[in-house]
């Protein structure tokens, strides 16, 4: 590990929007095919529905208001899937999203609300589309281009199911990068300065762990870090990721472990859709207690060093799993439960599409559907509250860069504090349970004796008395927010 490790200090302040461009928000100023899915029905796997990057910029105030202050936006250049991993050119957004003129004005839309911007780096695989590889599919051994990829053979079977050249996943579209070609490496060296250079605040890398070379992220981060000291580098990966992150490659990963420990705990076992998680690439869930869903919680901060664990990008779910409510069969109680943790927790909160508004979707493409933006079709009980989850992590620095102590894990209610020097205490209860409990927390540790909490939304107030909150009330399947501050001291 290096002796100091830097990550962009921003991402603590950050709110992340996960923004998949295709099904977010359509543009008339962007021109159209004819042949695109009509935008409320179910997606397909390979069908457009027309959403665009100018569509983004009309939605920039929607944002805003929600108080999101950073777009992670999945692929954007040039490609011919819906989902754009299967890059063409690194260069050129796709015309359909707009091209690069749209781009440019979403990036300036965006930073003049004070939003940045992180684009989706696929560099592990290209497509059959890309030149390099094309060049190599019409010329065969004579191409130029020819140790660009991992060929076996010639000529190049690019469409046949057994493909002879190394793919990502096998999958024949998708042909992966021979990273060993120094010309393959400095091309996506490259292409990463060319957009930081032009304004991106930061990558998202795409499964990352499959370019198994230390050396080949490390000279990326040097290479990013150069142009923008505070450009963010986060990886996709869903494991433990002690060997990224030890200050010398990403700054975080996007933490499907927080994830995983949510599912866990907040979704009750009759609710939780087993199938869902196991078609998600999740692993073994098990439902948990509070005792272990706070040791859990407690051990993902020891893993990584600090600057990190509060850089994490923390997620509830994505465009590669199927929505968190839909994995609850619709219980809106356990998305709010956890929406609550994450707001609350250190690491960078992050939003998927829609998840503001329950949006549902099963596994890809479900997952993947048109942004409703219908008022009356809208779920806007749970819109207004994300708006106050992102309004109280705004507010208070405590829940941004204030330590976790845990302060009570029983049965199925979870307690704990988050504070900062200087700045308030803030005490997050939780209860999973069906049933209302009280609690009594010992907070001697933490704020002197006679200080009061006061309940964010509710202002109702406690008194720390022989060093314990005592009776802190809790209603099944909620979740309540206390605050002592300077001026709450008696």
């Amino acid at each position: 590990m290096t002796e100091t490790v830097h990550t962009p200090p921003w991402v603590q302040d950050a709110i992340f929007y996960e923004i998949f461009p295709d099904r977010f928000a359509t543009s008339v100023r962007v021109e159209k095919p004819r042949n695109l899915e009509p935008w409320d029905t179910p997606p397909t796997i390979h069908g457009y529905k027309g959403g665009d990057l100018l569509g983004v910029v009309e939605h920039l105030d929607y944002l805003y208001d929600l108080g999101i202050n950073a777009i992670y936006l999945t692929p954007i250049f040039q490609s011919a899937s819906n989902h754009r991993y299967h890059t063409h050119d690194y260069y050129q957004v796709d015309p359909l999203l707009g091209g690069n003129a749209a781009f440019k004005e979403l990036l300036a839309a965006a930073h003049a609300r004070g939003i940045r911007i992180v684009l989706d780096g696929v560099f592990n695989h290209a497509s059959r589309g890309f030149y390099q590889f094309n060049q190599t599919l019409e010329n065969g051994r004579a191409s130029p281009y020819v140790d660009w990829f991992h060929f076996r053979d010639f000529p190049v079977r690019a469409y046949d199911k057994a493909v002879n050249y190394e793919a990502w996943w096998g999958l024949p579209a998708l042909p992966k990068f021979n990273h060993q070609n120094p010309q393959v490496r400095e091309f996506i060296f490259r292409v990463a300065e060319h957009w930081i250079r032009a304004g991106i605040d930061g990558w998202r890398l795409d499964v990352p762990t499959e370019i198994d070379d230390d050396e080949f992220w490390r000279e990326f981060r040097r290479r990013v870090k150069a142009i923008n000291p505070d450009a963010y580098l986060v990886g996709e990966i869903w494991h433990r990721a002690d060997r990224w992150l030890r200050g010398d490659q990403f700054d975080a990963v996007m933490n499907y472990q927080f994830t995983r420990a949510c599912l866990s705990f907040f979704i009750d076992a009759a609710s939780l859709n087993r199938q869902l998680i196991h078609e998600q690439s999740y692993g073994g869930i098990h439902v948990m207690d509070a005792s272990e869903f706070a040791r859990t919680l407690d051990d993902l901060l020891t893993w990584y060093p600090r600057a990190i664990t509060y850089a994490q990008m923390n997620l509830l779910d994505s465009h590669d799993t199927a929505r968190f409510v839909t994995i609850a069969r619709g219980d809106t109680t356990a998305l709010k439960l956890a929406l609550l943790t994450m707001f609350a927790y250190p690491g960078a909160p992050t939003l998927y599409y829609g998840d503001e508004i329950g949006m549902e979707g099963q596994r890809d493409p479900d997952n993947r559907r048109a942004m409703i933006w219908d008022p009356s079709k809208r779920g806007r009980e749970m819109l207004a509250y994300v708006k106050r989850l992102i309004a109280l992590r705004k507010k208070y620095a405590a829940l941004r860069r204030g330590a976790l102590t845990n302060l009570h894990a029983n049965e199925k209610s979870y307690a704990f504090a988050r504070h900062h020097p200087g700045a308030e205490t803030v005490i997050v209860a939780l209860n999973a349970g069906r049933e209302r409990v009280s609690l009594d927390l010992r907070l001697d540790r933490l704020l002197p004796e006679g200080a009061r909490l006061i309940e964010e939304w509710t202002g109702a107030e406690l008194v720390i008395r022989d060093g314990f909150a005592r009776g802190l009330p809790l209603a099944p399947r909620a979740g309540s927010v206390w605050i002592a501050t300077a001026h709450t001291m008696t």
